[in-house]
């Protein structure tokens, strides 16, 4: 048997969060436009008994060059997954010119004394900056197997994956197969809600929102899990933009929310979200030291 847990590092927006779903078989980590959306060490899992292998993917926030509390957390993710796992997976996005941040990815990268691959995402999109980016990363990093993929149009994944398997050492299978993230309900359905939240509220609040989930109900003669939660953010004015007008706003995150929920559930799942307002939540240590892990 083979195993290996594989961090995937990245800039913000690269695409790691719909290359571990890929990788995965399923929704794994929430995707949006919007830069950082990933806040935590999201787990998901590939296993097959055929290649006798298991390799536990390890989806990480964007790594980014700001001072920022929130984003010193986010970065010192970055770090701990890096310690955590045995396969670095780089990813980096050719729509965009590489930027200071892959200097100091690589250099962190280096300092690891790990196995490296690096893929080239978004291959789908015009080539007119990949040529320049490949031959940047082939000069800063050399040594290291380059492949040139598309996670959202499924391109190039089975190289990439043929090689981290190849890369990964011999060692116990740590999930049982049916296994594709072990992330508990009450995770998913708070990244759930926070996703749709992003999604439905444009540019206009996304690093302003976090959701915590107070109560969970297991009924089990309807088969159904209630759940009452709140959308938090900064201020009133974000409040009303959550809400919408008539509130028609917050029901349709709801809905959505609901809709993916049974995709994803055996049970149904039934939402009581309300929004809230805490100021200045994102300078709350102790807050931000429960939220993100």
């Amino acid at each position: 048997m083979k195993s290996a847990f594989v961090a995937i590092i990245g800039r913000p927006s690269t695409g790691k969060s719909t290359l571990i779903n890929q990788f995965c078989g399923g929704k794994v980590s929430i995707i949006s436009r919007t830069p950082q959306t990933t806040r935590n060490k999201i787990r998901g899992i590939y296993t097959s008994q055929d290649l006798s292998t298991q390799l536990i993917f390890i989806d990480t926030p964007g790594f980014h060059n700001s001072d920022k509390k929130l984003n010193n957390y986010l970065k010192d993710l970055v770090h701990t997954s890096i310690e955590e796992a045995e396969i670095l997976l780089y990813v980096l996005d050719t729509a965009r010119p590489p930027g200071q941040e892959e200097h100091t990815i690589i250099n962190m990268l280096k300092k690891s004394d790990k196995p490296v691959l690096i893929a080239l995402n978004k291959i789908d999109l015009p080539a007119k900056l990949r040529k320049l980016t490949k031959e940047e990363i082939s000069q800063l990093y050399p040594e290291v197997p380059v492949f040139e993929i598309s996670a959202l149009e499924d391109k190039g994944i089975t190289e990439l994956l043929e090689a981290l398997i190849k890369t990964s050492p011999e060692g116990d299978q740590y999930y049982p197969d049916d296994y594709y993230t072990d992330q508990t309900p009450e995770f998913r359905i708070a990244e759930i809600i926070r996703e749709k939240a992003i999604n439905l509220t444009s540019q206009e609040l996304p690093h302003s929102i976090y959701v915590e989930l107070a109560d969970m109900e297991m009924r089990e003669e309807e088969n159904l899990l209630w759940v009452r939660g709140f959308i938090y953010v900064e201020r009133e004015s974000q409040k009303g933009i959550l809400v919408g007008k008539a509130g028609a706003k917050i029901k349709n995150i709801i809905h959505q929310s609901t809709e993916e929920c049974k995709d994803i559930f055996p049970y149904d799942v039934q939402l009581d979200i309300r929004v809230k307002v805490k100021p200045k939540w994102r300078k709350n240590d102790s807050l931000l030291s429960r939220l993100l892990k």
